[in-house]
């Protein structure tokens, strides 16, 4: 039997050599699914569960560390990179001793390296390269990511490469870094140093934040959004943050997934970036989420922080560790998920918010004047788990439904997003599945089986022609019915006992709408800085 693992002696050690990666242990190389399997159990990285998923805990960290996220000032993408809260500066000489040190720490040991693409397009299509040091983050990268076709010998070299070690901690006195925890991208070099934490998100997200640097770049606007297609050819656009709905409502079986996160919107289409999904599983419901459902009892799949009992049976109710536990896997796991990755462009768009006031409509027409407004806007709420120290949640606004992953200003987004709408006439809704009948801990979440109906009617054209209402706190365009929902339910002020601190929940959202949106007014059309509330 032929090994993939490499020595200093084999053709794997001289291309580490390229990244500065010198005498390590054992390099493996591309290893399959059933070949990182051995290695993670040999390892005990994890535990097989019974019907073959693997399960694993990511420790401390169960969510990303966005504080602890930076990008390298440097020239070429100094004057481009939106600087701020988001993207946080490291310098030049921070990240090449923080580097170095790294590349110290991995000497000696073990290695897996998977090389793969990230964008389903082949003229965007770029070539990357995942180096880890445990077996199991490397079948993420190789759930993640799109799996080359061509003999690995045949393969290009990386455009971007992902080192990954948990295992190395940053000392922030002296490396610049805010913890030991550090995600560090280097636009210049074109390297992902990621260290401090066992997340495997944070491999994904970091490539996401290169490819939103690129694309745009490219007149391709990149974004945080699933997106599913009919069979006649039409396809849909899911925009929103963790939590909100994207995977879970891409997922239709009676529609072709595209893809569950992350997406390019070029002059011909939609087309995923990714090969797989990462999915949230807590509490996930069969019924409800079949498909997904059925990914947590398959061969391949990695479960992070699921619970698992001592014969091997997970638990996707028990939240023991964090309420964000997850599911990788291929995309290949959705039986009605597209083979190409790709599809037209959208007939629909909607923007997804987790309303924790209570007061958002479950859905609204939006004009193309208010579609810029709220993508600017990204109103939602974070989610327990989905970041450190977030235990419930929490009211918010992240630019563009993902500004954590946005390297370039948001109007560069906003823009190409106004372009592609107004060239391609796509109607664009706003749906809240979050809360109503009153705010986080008194209302209730807004059942699944109205939002898919929602959805649903708004896919097959029947909200097209509905009769509206116009919303008199946010001005937006309310359908009076949908069918198999009440009409209750789409009046968001009828279903709170109290309608006086319904009225007074939505002044303080528009209040928070308004204060937010003052950033983007200077760069905006006065038509969209007007486009929000107006209660």
């Amino acid at each position: 039997m032929t090994s993939t693992a490499t020595t200093a002696r084999d053709i794997g050690q001289p291309a580490l050599e390229s990244h500065g990666i010198v005498n390590s242990g054992r390099v493996h190389w591309n290893l399959s699914t059933p070949r990182l399997y051995e290695e993670a159990i040999k390892r005990r990285e994890g535990r097989l569960a019974h019907l073959g998923p693997f399960v694993v805990r990511t420790g401390h960290h169960t969510g990303r560390s966005p504080q602890d996220r930076f990008l390298v000032d440097e020239p070429s993408s100094s004057d481009k990179v939106w600087w701020g809260e988001v993207n946080r500066p490291i310098s030049q000489e921070h990240y090449e001793s923080l580097r170095s040190q790294m590349l110290a720490y991995l000497q000696g040991r073990d290695l897996y390296v998977q090389d793969c693409y990230v964008g389903a397009d082949e003229r965007y299509r770029m070539p990357i390269r995942a180096i880890t040091e445990s077996a199991w983050h490397n079948l993420f990268a190789h759930n993640m990511f799109i799996r080359p076709n061509e003999d690995p010998s045949a393969r290009p070299e990386p455009e971007f490469t992902v080192i990954q070690a948990p295992g190395f901690h940053a000392h922030p006195e002296s490396d610049g870094t805010r913890s030991e925890v550090f995600i560090v991208l280097n636009f210049g070099e074109k390297t992902v140093l990621i260290g401090g934490t066992e997340y495997a998100g944070e491999i994904k997200k970091s490539i996401f934040t290169v490819m939103n640097f690129i694309l745009p770049q490219r007149n391709v606007l990149s974004m945080h959004c699933s997106a599913n297609m009919g069979h006649d050819g039409d396809v849909a656009i899911f925009f929103g943050l963790s939590g909100t709905g994207k995977t879970t409502l891409s997922a239709d079986p009676n529609r072709l997934l595209i893809g569950d996160d992350e997406h390019g919107w070029s002059d011909d289409g939609v087309f995923n970036l990714e090969g797989g999904c990462y999915a949230k599983v807590i509490r996930l419901n069969p019924e409800a989420e079949p498909e997904i459902y059925e990914t947590t009892r398959r061969f391949g799949t990695v479960l992070e922080n699921v619970m698992i009992d001592a014969q091997g049976r997970i638990d996707l109710n028990d939240a023991s560790l964090t309420e964000n536990t997850r599911a990788a896997y291929p995309i290949s796991h959705i039986p009605n998920a597209t083979d190409t990755g790709m599809g037209g462009h959208p007939t629909n768009i909607i923007m997804l918010t987790a309303d924790a006031f209570g007061v958002l409509p479950p859905v609204a027409r939006l004009t193309p004047q208010q579609a810029m407004y709220h993508f600017l806007s990204g109103y939602t709420a974070k989610v327990a788990g989905t970041e450190r120290g977030v235990t419930e949640p929490v009211a918010t606004f992240s630019t563009c439904f993902g500004a954590p992953f946005m390297a370039l200003s948001p109007i560069v987004y906003a823009r190409l997003l106004g372009e592609k709408i107004q060239q391609h006439g796509s109607d664009v809704w706003l749906v809240n599945t979050g809360w109503t009948g009153g705010p986080y801990g008194e209302g209730e979440r807004m059942k699944i089986a109205h939002t898919r109906a929602m959805i649903t009617a708004t896919l097959d054209g029947t909200l097209r022609d509905v009769p509206t209402r116009i919303d008199p706190v946010f001005g937006l365009a309310i359908p009076e019915s949908c069918p198999n929902v009440p009409n209750e339910v789409l009046d968001p002020r009828s279903t709170w006992a109290d309608p006086a601190r319904y009225d007074a929940q939505a002044t303080k959202l528009a209040g928070m709408f308004r204060e937010n949106f003052q950033q983007f007014v200077a760069e905006v059309p006065q038509e969209i800085a007007e486009a929000g509330p107006i209660g």
